[in-house]
């Protein structure tokens, strides 16, 4: 069997929480379970859980179809204890849907993307940095105001002219 190895982590903090033993959510369809969580604003599912959904067994040579920011090696709580869990991004679980097509798999698309990943985000929207805010900067001898959003900060369209220098010619 084919072991698919985590990607390596960017940062510190991102090593420090697949060192962690992280607690999945489960949900219930046709009487077979689903584990999945949110890790960094992103919906991961069990890989051996959406198999079985799907009819089809997903292991890692399965996974290997997929991008490496699409799979990934998680230690999982459980009733059994904690244990490593091939993990499926959303993506790559839709991806997985395609490659494995059946016509009965779009209602276990359709209730994944209505039911199961929103209450995932709603689970984790009392997280003050993942609801947008606005933020005012110093800029330039005035003031700008940023929207943060999904941690990025955004200008507003009609803001850029004051950040433009003069000589920009827009080419």
């Amino acid at each position: 069997m084919i072991k698919v190895t985590p990607n390596p982590p960017e940062d510190s903090a991102q090593s420090a929480t697949s060192a962690a033993h992280l607690i999945p959510k489960t949900f219930i369809r046709h009487h077979i379970q689903l584990r999945a969580l949110l890790l960094h604003a992103e919906a991961w599912f069990c890989a051996r859980d959406i198999g079985r959904l799907m009819g089809v067994e997903l292991n890692g040579r399965q996974a290997l179809k997929l991008d490496l920011d699409q799979r990934q090696v998680m230690r999982l709580s459980g009733n059994d204890g904690s244990q490593e869990t091939l993990m499926l991004s959303e993506s790559g679980v839709y991806a997985m849907l395609v490659y494995h097509y059946c016509p009965e798999n779009r209602h276990l698309r359709r209730w994944l993307t209505h039911d199961v990943v929103p209450m995932l985000r709603e689970d984790a929207g009392s997280i003050s940095n993942q609801a947008p805010h606005m933020r005012a900067m110093e800029w330039a001898g005035g003031t700008l105001r940023l929207l943060h959003w999904r941690k990025e900060p955004w200008v507003r369209l009609r803001d850029m002219p004051g950040l433009l220098p003069a000589s920009y010619s827009g080419v």
